[in-house]
């Protein structure tokens, strides 16, 4: 299998890794972002839009460009290394990959061009307290009317739900709280009548809301896809999700390992570089190969986001989230622990790295949720 990229996506991928050099790599710059009102600097959304990356999924019919999971894969590394803020997730893969994948083609043509120019950002509001990691379940209810559904219930951590203009809301309108059948998705815009948020910034400098919905009315043609049918979306663009944030790992990774070689190589003790201790450099050692073992993975995850089936396609993207998780915290932790308490202080870029990781591994379900799938075995390939 060829690994190696087309010469599109290696212009890509410099393209990017410039804008996020530029941007980030003054790191007092990103704590200056995050004082923004949205939690990010909107000029630098607007340079987004510039280089194509808002539009970068989606289908050119649909006012897009065209790209797929690799090329997703590349700007969500290039995310993971500057530890970007702004809402590429909830926008693009998140509440843009409903549209994409479910969308009718009004909906496609009035959301996705808005998207690709910067100008409408989306969340997607589906978490629930209660629900933990199960995507099947939802309390928050629809009920159909004449000219349209009502929406009542609360939805917890939505990336990016403070600034979103629209937001991807499930809802339940038939069956048990925990049932497979009966979920549907809706498009709610942010200043909807009864529908509250509180955002708040999470532990490693992202935003996140909390979501409120008191007889939200939506219309019929709010409705993506058929009303009731929507949870194998919801797993689709969980699963292109998860491959996105398994490439931000890697990306983050790659950027605290380097740090922490280059740290080794230029702190002194004893007259000399600590990088020069061979238990150091055994330790620097096992963060590379744990490095590259996630790498393999992510890259794994990108080329299955798109596989028609399901279940294999879940068991993959579960498999590589589960090695992703066992680097992140790996290198993060030797990180931490090779640099001493400098990696501690708040102005030194280590300890948002760990943070960011930290949160990549409990996103859409933790090292024990999926390993669970992947004991399962649900999808794998059977040796022959």
């Amino acid at each position: 299998m060829d690994f190696d990229l087309s010469e599109e996506q290696r212009l890509l991928r410099d393209s990017v890794d410039r804008m996020i050099d530029d941007a980030y790599g003054n790191f007092e710059m990103r704590g200056s972002y995050m004082t923004e009102p949205r939690g990010f600097a909107e000029p630098l959304w607007a340079r987004y839009a510039e280089l194509g990356l808002l539009g970068l999924p989606f289908a050119e019919a649909d006012g897009g460009f065209g790209g797929g999971p690799v090329e997703t894969m590349l700007v969500m590394e290039a995310v993971g290394r500057g530890l970007a803020l702004e809402p590429y997730l909830a926008t693009v893969i998140l509440g843009g990959g409903f549209v994409r994948l479910g969308g009718t083609a009004a909906q496609k043509q009035r959301i996705i061009p808005r998207i690709a120019d910067g100008s409408l950002r989306l969340a997607f509001a589906h978490g629930e307290p209660q629900a933990r990691y199960d995507l099947a379940d939802v309390a928050t209810t629809a009920r159909e009317t004449g000219a349209g559904f009502v929406l009542d219930g609360a939805k917890t951590l939505a990336l990016h739900g403070d600034s979103a203009d629209l937001l991807v809301i499930s809802a339940r309108i038939r069956g048990e709280r925990r049932a497979r059948d009966g979920i549907a998705l809706f498009l709610v815009n942010a200043d909807a009548p009864g529908l509250a948020r509180r955002g708040y910034r999470t532990q490693d400098g992202q935003r996140a809301a909390e979501v409120t919905l008191s007889d939200v009315r939506v219309p019929a043609d709010g409705a993506i896809g058929v009303p009731g049918e929507a949870l194998a979306l919801i797993e689709q663009v969980v699963d292109i999700a998860l491959a996105a944030v398994s490439a931000e790992a890697v990306g983050a990774m790659q950027a605290l390992h380097t740090m922490t070689v280059e740290y080794l190589k230029t702190r002194k003790q004893f007259g000399v570089p600590i990088g020069s201790f061979q238990a150091l450099q055994h330790r620097a050692a096992d963060m590379l190969v744990a490095l590259e073992q996630a790498r393999s993975m992510a890259m794994y995850a990108a080329m299955m986001a798109d596989a028609p089936d399901a279940t294999e396609r879940h068991a993959a993207i579960a498999a590589a989230k589960v090695q992703v998780n066992d680097s992140a915290r790996m290198i993060g932790q030797a990180a931490i622990q090779l640099h001493g308490g400098i990696a501690m202080t708040r102005d030194y870029k280590a300890g948002h790295y760990f943070k960011r990781l930290t949160m990549i591994e409990s996103l859409f379900g933790d090292t024990d949720h999926h390993l669970r799938t992947v004991a399962a075995g649900e999808g794998l390939i059977e040796a022959v």
